[in-house]
């Protein structure tokens, strides 16, 4: 069998499966909607968590700053350069000290995006001699982290905190550093990781903490800074990780940490240096947005209670689901299933898709309902009047 027979094998099982995966052209419109296949759908698949990226008007207040210089190297479209030779250009600056604002000062670092965040701070700071505990579904960004570091690495159960502290009782003094990864809203589940808890576990056992809040971020907290802030923790968090590619509708993620930590990132953290910097204007939008979604109380206030209501339309109509977050899964079970659910959806003008193994452990494939602000709430009791 040739090398191109093995690839075209290969993507036959999978189809056979039912876990082939395409990529899907799908145009996005304002209010939660979205086309596909030349129909309008009220779209339940995306991480426009806040209805930023859908809100025209907001696009164009954004842009009304520059009306009377659209040639502004402010708004360029690409930096032409790493961060580290002529890329780090004045947006970021002003991005990292808005970040620091929201953050009570502590230092900021932003990247490309979440992967290249995950992919670069673990291998960066755990090294040879060190242990990384990581939770068993963190996202695969974070589990290619863990590939990349030097340092050994086990997964302790699904948010079970007790068999963690049974691993850094045993293990902490073997190891010059312990590092515990988590997720604060998981993305699959749309459950969420007890961070008091954990703090109090890397305290007593004198390890770092790494928080991903890619889910949270926008959404929860004061001024949308995520769970941790929530919870008041956020400060304890070693380093704490958001994204601007969901709820701020924008591209790229940061970091929340110490001076100390930033500084060693910069030097050390090789998807940083070996990368071109963002464009000014991605970093600018980024900043307006960030400012905007400080005051979007409300639309967190109506993303709560549309979940909320979406998980009891679920469980009313017996259907298993899980989590505390705008991330609501329609538990299926088997491939095959999920596939045909996802049609029945769809064929009522609701697009959501069938979520299947490798991504979720096999046998508990599910359609993922993610939900965003821009919706109107009679959108989730049209869902309950399908099932």
């Amino acid at each position: 069998m040739s090398w191109l027979e093995e690839l075209a094998a290969d993507a036959a099982a999978l189809k056979s499966a039912g876990r082939l995966r395409v990529l899907r052209e799908i145009a996005p419109e304002p209010h939660g909607r979205a086309v596909y296949h030349g129909r309008r759908y009220c779209n339940f698949s995306g991480n426009d968590y806040m209805g930023i990226s859908g809100d025209a008007e907001l696009r164009r207040k954004f842009y009304e700053q520059y009306a009377a210089d659209l040639s502004t190297p402010e708004l360029a479209q690409s930096s032409a350069s790493s961060r580290l030779l002529t890329g780090n250009t004045p947006a970021y600056n002003r991005l990292e000290r808005t970040l620091s604002e929201l953050y009570n000062g502590r230092s900021a670092l932003v990247f490309n995006s979440g992967y290249h965040t995950n992919i670069g701070v673990l291998p960066a700071l755990a090294r040879s001699g060190d242990l990384i505990l990581s939770d068993k579904l963190n996202h695969a960004s974070i589990i290619d982290g863990l590939k990349l570091a030097d340092a050994e690495f086990r997964r302790y159960p699904h948010l079970d905190l007790e068999q963690l502290e049974k691993q850094l009782a045993a293990k902490r003094a073997a190891y010059r550093q312990v590092f515990i990864v988590t997720e604060s809203v998981f993305s699959m589940d749309g459950d969420l990781a007890d961070l008091r808890k954990l703090v109090e576990l890397k305290e007593k056992y004198d390890a770092v903490l790494v928080v991903d809040e890619a889910h949270s971020v926008g959404v929860r907290g004061p001024q949308g800074a995520g769970l941790a802030a929530e919870l008041g923790v956020a400060g304890k968090v070693d380093v704490l990780i958001g994204t601007f590619g969901k709820a701020f509708g924008s591209t790229g993620a940061y970091a929340i940490m110490e001076p100390e930590v930033r500084e060693y990132l910069v030097n050390h953290m090789r998807s940083l240096i070996f990368t071109t910097g963002l464009p000014p204007v991605v970093l600018n939008w980024s900043d307006f947005v960030l400012r905007h979604a400080a005051e979007m109380d409300a639309e967190r206030a109506k993303l709560k209670r549309m979940s909320d209501r979406l998980r009891a339309i679920f469980t009313a109509a017996g259907v298993k689901t899980d989590g505390d977050s705008q991330i609501v899964p329609f538990m299926v079970g088997e491939d095959r299933d999920a596939e045909l659910m996802a049609e029945k959806f769809q064929d009522n003008g609701f697009l959501v898709f069938p979520i299947r193994p490798p991504t979720v452990p096999a046998h508990t494939s599910r359609l993922r309902f993610s939900l965003t602000a821009a919706l109107d709430e009679s959108d989730i009791e049209a869902v309950g009047k399908l099932l």
